[in-house]
C-alpha cells in the first residue's frame, strides 16, 4: 500500500512538474518565439509578425525576437515597425554584453546596416504621404524635405535611389540632385571659430600635459569629413591614384560616408586642391571642445550611441562608419560633426609627446619635424577613451587605415 501511495505521487509530482515547465514555456513566450521563427523561415511575414508580437508581449527582453519581428516587419514593408524592433534588439544585445550574459550576439554590423536601409525606406514613405495629393502647403513641403534629406544621408541603395529622384523632383522649387552634388569644394559647408584663447590638454595623459592656455586666430573647419562622393571628385579631376579598398568604398550607398585608407600627404593635396589646409592639432581641439574646457564635443556626457559611431569591431566593407552628420547630439560648440568617433582626423602637426611643454601660446604649429604626424577624434573601432577632445594619437604618414579620415581647415 504504501509503495503504491509512493509511485502514486511520483506520477503526480512528475505531472505537476510538466504542467509547470509547459506554463512556464507559456508565460515566458518561447512556444511563440519558436513558431514565429519557423514561420518566418517561410516567408510567411504576417503570421509570424503576429506569433512573435503574441510572444513579446509576454517577454519582451528576448533579443533574438526583436530581431526575428524586425525581419518579419521588413519583409511586409512595415518600415517604422522594422526600425523600431532593429533598434531595440541591438539595446538589448548592447546591454546583455555589458553586463557579461552569454545570450545570443547579434552580427550587429548586419542588423546597423538593415536598419539604415529600414529607416531610410521610412523616410521615403513620409516624404511621399506629405506629397501626394499636389498639396504645397509650406509645412508639408519643408517636413518632406526633411525627410528626403534624413533618407539621402543614410545612404540610399538604387531601389531608393530611384524613388529618391521621383519624390524630389514633385517638391517645388526643389534644386536637383546634380545641382546640391554640384558644389565645389572650396563651398562645401564650414563653421567659423572665433580668434580668442581656449585651454588645451587634460592631465588624464602624459603626451596632454601640461593643461595649458592658447590663444588663435580666427579660422574655419569643414562640418563634415571628407566623404566618399567628395573624394571620387576630387579623383576624377586630377587623375591622382585611388586609395586601397576604393572599389569597396565607391559603391552608391558609401558616398555620404567619411572616406578612409588615406595617407597624410594625400589628405594635404586633398585640401589644397579644394583652396583649404589640414587644421593645425591647436585648431582642431578647439573646434571640437570650444573655451569651457569641456571633454567631448557635446560636453562632460559619457558618449554613448546618440552621441558618436565607435565600438565597432570590424570595417565590414565600409559599413562600419555612418554617413556624415548624423548625431546631433554629438555636435561641437560650433555646430562641426563626427569630431569624436567614426573616423581618426590627420591634422597638419608633427607628433612630439613633449610639445605641449614648449608650446607657444599662441598659434602655435606643432614641431618643424618628427617621425610621426597627429591624428584626432578616434574612429569606429575605438572606446570611449579614445573620444576625449584632448586624446593624442600618432601615426606614420603613410600609413593607411580603415578608420583614418581627415577634414580640411580654412584661414578667412
Amino acid at each position: 500500500m504504501r509503495q503504491s501511495l509512493g509511485i502514486l505521487g511520483f506520477v503526480i509530482c512528475l505531472r505537476l512538474t510538466a504542467a509547470s515547465m509547459t506554463v512556464s514555456a507559456a508565460e515566458t513566450g518561447e512556444q511563440d518565439f519558436a513558431k514565429g521563427e519557423a514561420l518566418l523561415k517561410k516567408q510567411q511575414y504576417a503570421e509570424a509578425r503576429t506569433m512573435l508580437e503574441a510572444g513579446i508581449m509576454k517577454n519582451s527582453s528576448n533579443v533574438q525576437a526583436h530581431f526575428n519581428l524586425a525581419e518579419a516587419c521588413r519583409g511586409l514593408a512595415a518600415w517604422a515597425c522594422a526600425e523600431e524592433h532593429y533598434e531595440t534588439a541591438l539595446h538589448l544585445d548592447a546591454k546583455s554584453r555589458t553586463t557579461g550574459m552569454r545570450d545570443l550576439r547579434l552580427r550587429r554590423l548586419e542588423v546597423w546596416r538593415s536598419l539604415e536601409e529600414v529607416t531610410a525606406w521610412r523616410l521615403l514613405e513620409e516624404a511621399k504621404e506629405l506629397i501626394a495629393g499636389g498639396h504645397t502647403e509650406p509645412d508639408q513641403m519643408k517636413k518632406a524635405e526633411e525627410a528626403l534629406d534624413g533618407a539621402n544621408e543614410l545612404g540610399l541603395n538604387q531601389e531608393q535611389q530611384t524613388v529618391y529622384q521621383q519624390l524630389q523632383a514633385k517638391l517645388p522649387g526643389r534644386p536637383s540632385t546634380t545641382v546640391l552634388d554640384s558644389l565645389k569644394p572650396s563651398e562645401t559647408p564650414m563653421a567659423l571659430v572665433p580668434a580668442g584663447e581656449f585651454t588645451m590638454g587634460s592631465t588624464m595623459a602624459d603626451d596632454e600635459k601640461p593643461v595649458h592656455r592658447v590663444y588663435l586666430d580666427a579660422f574655419s573647419m569643414d562640418k563634415y569629413h571628407v566623404t566618399v562622393g567628395q573624394y571620387a571628385k576630387y579623383l576624377e579631376a586630377t587623375d591622382k591614384e585611388a586609395p586601397p579598398e576604393w572599389d569597396i568604398m565607391n559603391q552608391p550607398r558609401h558616398q555620404k560616408r567619411p572616406v578612409v585608407n588615406i595617407s597624410w600627404s594625400e589628405a594635404a593635396l586633398y585640401c589644397k586642391w579644394a583652396g583649404k589646409r589640414l587644421p593645425t592639432e591647436a585648431e582642431w581641439e578647439k573646434a571640437a571642445r570650444g573655451t569651457d574646457g569641456r571633454l567631448y564635443p557635446w560636453g562632460n556626457e559619457r558618449p554613448t550611441r546618440l552621441h558618436a559611431n565607435f565600438g565597432k569591431k570590424e570595417w565590414a566593407n565600409h559599413m562600419a562608419l555612418v554617413p556624415v552628420g548624423m548625431f546631433e547630439m554629438g555636435k561641437s560648440p560650433y555646430g562641426i560633426y563626427d569630431m569624436a568617433g567614426n573616423a581618426w582626423e590627420w591634422v597638419n602637426d608633427w607628433y612630439d609627446h613633449d610639445y605641449y611643454k614648449k608650446s607657444p601660446a599662441k598659434n602655435p604649429q606643432g614641431p618643424t619635424k618628427g617621425k610621426s604626424k597627429v591624428v584626432r577624434g578616434g574612429n569606429w573601432l575605438y572606446l570611449q577613451e579614445f573620444l576625449r577632445s584632448s586624446f593624442r594619437f600618432n601615426a606614420e604618414p603613410s600609413s593607411r587605415q580603415f578608420g583614418y579620415g581627415f577634414r580640411c581647415a580654412k584661414t578667412p
